[in-house]
């Protein structure tokens, strides 16, 4: 069975179409979403309405921020965030309001099937707690956050992909020509970011799952697009624009 990962979607929706047509093609149909499908980007509506059709879907910090108040955001995120509660509020009819907020509303935290553990942040903190790649220098916290993974844990968060093992070894998806097997021993993998990447690359990132192989998968958009339309809401940074085209 395969399974597409996707999150931080962050409300861009050109990234997002690229990635659902790139499933698409591969004959995908279960796809897991792991949060933050708003915040920083211009059309949250529409990525609520193409994110409903997950199988699973998860919420994120961001759409916390949304649904009550944002804590521990930086003034730029802060701002988006009340912009887009806005555009959730105002936008579209009565009932396509109400459908938006219940489904934002009755997102868990995480989900597990079996050995695979799926949330945003991680394990120990499915919302908030990020696991960086330099947190392989940090054997206590990564001991800490195993010891509660069932066997492989899926999370999004920190938007830099990549495969954290028992052993502290952080594996970017260039290392293990994006491709890596799950084997006997625990691991973290973190999917990437759909609509804000963050490793150095502008292509949306996200995640394959067939039976016990995992492949990252890196999908072209038009970013300019994108950017654009973050330079016409004033209540959204250029920043959040001009940082798609480095993937910062």
């Amino acid at each position: 069975m395969k399974r597409a990962l996707i999150s931080d979607l962050h409300s861009n929706l050109e990234a997002l179409d690229a990635v659902f047509a790139d499933i698409r093609s591969q004959g995908i149909s279960e796809v897991y979403c792991l949060g933050d499908l708003l915040g920083y980007g211009p059309n949250p509506r529409e990525c609520i309405d193409i994110v409903m059709q997950c199988k699973v879907c998860l919420l994120g910090n961001h759409d916390q921020g949304a649904l009550f108040d944002p804590e521990g955001f930086n003034s730029g995120a802060e701002r988006a965030i009340f912009w887009t509660r806005m555009q959730l509020e105002e936008g579209g009819s009565a009932v396509e309001r109400q459908r938006r907020w219940d489904f934002l509303g009755e997102l868990p935290r995480s989900h597990q099937e079996d050995k695979f553990l799926f949330v945003h942040g991680s394990a120990r903190n499915p919302l908030n707690e990020y696991v960086f790649p330099e947190d392989i220098y940090n054997r206590r916290k990564l001991e800490k956050i195993f010891a509660l993974i069932p066997r492989y844990s899926f999370q999004g968060h920190t938007h830099v992909p990549g495969v954290f093992t028992e052993q502290f070894q952080f594996l970017s998806p260039e290392e293990i020509n994006y491709e890596f097997r799950l084997g006997e021993e625990k691991a973290m993998i973190n999917v990437g970011s759909v609509g804000q990447p963050r490793d150095g690359n502008p292509k949306a990132c996200y995640v394959v799952l067939e039976e016990n192989v995992v492949r990252f998968r890196r999908v072209e958009y038009p970013f300019e697009k994108t950017i654009a339309k973050i330079y016409d809401i004033p209540d959204l940074d250029n920043f959040l624009g001009d940082r798609l085209r480095d993937g910062r």
